[in-house]
């Protein structure tokens, strides 16, 4: 069954959908956007309910295999010792992310000129600069002017407050002498575009039913719609489908009733992060491309990139109000950022603050921590470390490996039958040094600012949250699969926008540089409209 023509099919709704959708308004064309979750409501958002800290080891988990969410797709992840943590709604993923939002550095763009590893990318620093500024202003940035560690830019809204805890981070920071600085955050400090500001409520994971963090279904949706973009949800794709010259023509999907239905376009624009977009070019196969949609040269699913993270939580013996305020964003620091080969690998990693839990939550983590102790004893324990224990991540840089990959699993399937994405993955040397780095730096902060005891999980087993590479950006059709815009080399009106197309991962979480990216691709799409498959 057919719908009628549509100039651009978007698949994804999540932070690059809605920016290409947002952007590409401009153009009047027809544009449909499939979305296999659903819109959220605020009002079903664990915050409004006495057993919010419970549910984020439940159906506001991060793991998908753990939700039982028909929007979901199930993700074999046991070859990985990271599990993948994404979420499928209007909004995506940015419904749970904590709203971190730092930009990459100049140098993330050239580290195989600087460093020799990895590839340069096809684009820096200075072309996505106005696109960044962009999509500051659509999702209310916070943050603080003057960072060292950046060009000069400026942020929209005053930053996040630090807090007890953010101030006494800052403390252990400036005794060793090293760089920290109010992290930008996609958190609304003041009303911003008709969103509230931020009551400092604290569960940022599990959605914001304050409206104000910048989760994409409150900020560029609202305004695609009343621009003329169609988004329908709960119709999942099932593959791309090709004309007889191998363009892309459409997708066949399922809608909410599991009725198969097929979405004819012009142009086709794949927004399904990085397990998901490889996932479906992969399930895409037709007699033009045996091996999965745009890939000829065998990448796609290829060199996949999480950020390997270190989690060190510091006990301290005063109270910190460390559970009031946004979780993930206080203070961040990019001391050991750029490389310097004293250290014994390549690249670097920064530091975010995070907040302590609530009662539940520091129950549950410490239990599992074993810092406490059933029976005897157990409500001594826990008040010495409610609301005294709190402390920061490394966000580690990876490097592409093509063994890093993500493949169809053979077995495992969807709700509608569709192949399940599978991860190979692994810890380079370089990863596990750089981690072994910063735990130890991050201890030195922790000491340095009073704790008196730390916890350590190095990597964060569930940190699988940031999903690039799989679908590489280049200018070489061998090295990779889409163009320096996001236009497949194989399939002239195929577009990628998410984060699988990154060809590093710097290390900074990379949200804030996927929207850039969308916006800049969208951008171009626009300027190249008369010649766009020449």
């Amino acid at each position: 069954m057919s719908e009628e023509p549509v100039d651009v099919l978007i698949i994804g709704a999540g932070a690059s959908g809605a920016a290409v959708a947002w952007s590409l308004t401009d153009t009047r064309m027809s544009i449909v956007c499939l979305e296999q979750g659903d819109w959220m409501n605020p009002a079903d958002y664990p915050s409004t309910q006495k057993d919010w800290e419970l549910r984020r080891f439940g159906d506001f988990g991060l793991s998908p295999n753990g939700r039982g969410r028909r929007e979901d797709y199930p993700v074999n992840d046991a070859e990985s010792p990271i599990s993948i943590s994404n979420f499928n709604a209007v909004g995506g993923s940015t419904i749970l992310y904590a709203g971190h939002f730092p930009r990459f550095h100049p140098s993330d763009f050239k580290v195989k000129s600087l460093d020799g590893v990895a590839d340069d990318w096809p684009i820096d620093y200075q072309r996505l600069e106005p696109y960044y500024a962009q999509n500051d202003q659509m999702m209310g940035v916070a943050g603080l002017a003057g960072d060292p560690a950046y060009p000069p830019k400026e942020v929209p809204l005053p930053p996040v407050a630090l807090g007890e805890f953010g101030h006494r981070l800052g403390r252990g920071f400036n005794e060793l002498g090293w760089h920290w600085w109010p992290s930008d955050s996609a958190i609304a400090t003041q009303a911003h575009a008709g969103r509230a500001p931020c009551i400092n409520l604290g569960p940022c994971l599990l959605g914001c039913a304050q409206g104000a963090k910048g989760s994409t279904d409150v900020t560029y949706w609202p305004s695609a719609i009343r621009r003329g973009v169609e988004l329908r949800t709960r119709c999942r794709v099932r593959e791309i489908t090709v004309d007889e010259n191998g363009m892309a023509n459409g997708a066949t999907y399922y809608d909410a009733d599991g009725t198969e239905r097929h979405q004819k376009a012009e142009i086709v624009i794949v927004a399904c992060n990085g397990v998901g977009t490889p996932r479906l070019l992969l399930n895409s196969k037709s007699k033009q491309f045996p091996d999965g949609l745009a890939n000829r040269n065998g990448l796609v699913g290829k060199n996949l990139m999480f950020h390997p993270y270190a989690m060190v939580n510091g006990i301290f013996e005063e109270r910190l109000d460390a559970y009031k305020g946004p979780m993930g964003c206080c203070v961040m620091s990019q001391e050991f950022y750029e490389t310097d080969p004293t250290r014994g690998f390549l690249r670097g990693y920064s530091f975010e603050i995070v907040r302590g839990m609530g009662p539940v939550g520091t129950a549950v983590m410490g239990l599992m921590g074993e810092k406490l102790p059933w029976g005897e004893g157990h409500h001594r324990a826990f008040e010495e470390l409610f609301d005294r224990s709190a402390g920061m991540v490394a966000i580690c840089e990876d490097l592409p490996e093509a063994h890093n990959c993500v493949s169809l699993d053979p077995e495992l399937c969807d709700s509608d039958q569709v192949p399940a994405p599978k991860i190979n993955y692994r810890l380079s040397d370089n990863s596990r040094k750089m981690i072994d780095h910063a735990v130890a730096r991050a201890q030195e902060v922790l000491a340095a600012s009073g704790a008196v005891d730390t916890q350590v999980e190095a990597p964060l087993g569930v940190a699988g949250w940031h999903l690039m590479g799989t679908a590489r950006m280049g200018s070489d059709p061998k090295t990779s699969v889409v163009n320096e815009w996001g236009r497949s080399h194989d399939v002239r009106n195929l577009f990628i926008v998410d984060g699988s197309i990154f060809v590093t991962a710097a290390g900074v979480n990379p949200t804030c540089t996927i929207q850039a990216l969308a916006l800049y691709i969208s951008d171009t799409i626009k300027k190249n409209l008369s010649n766009l498959f020449d």
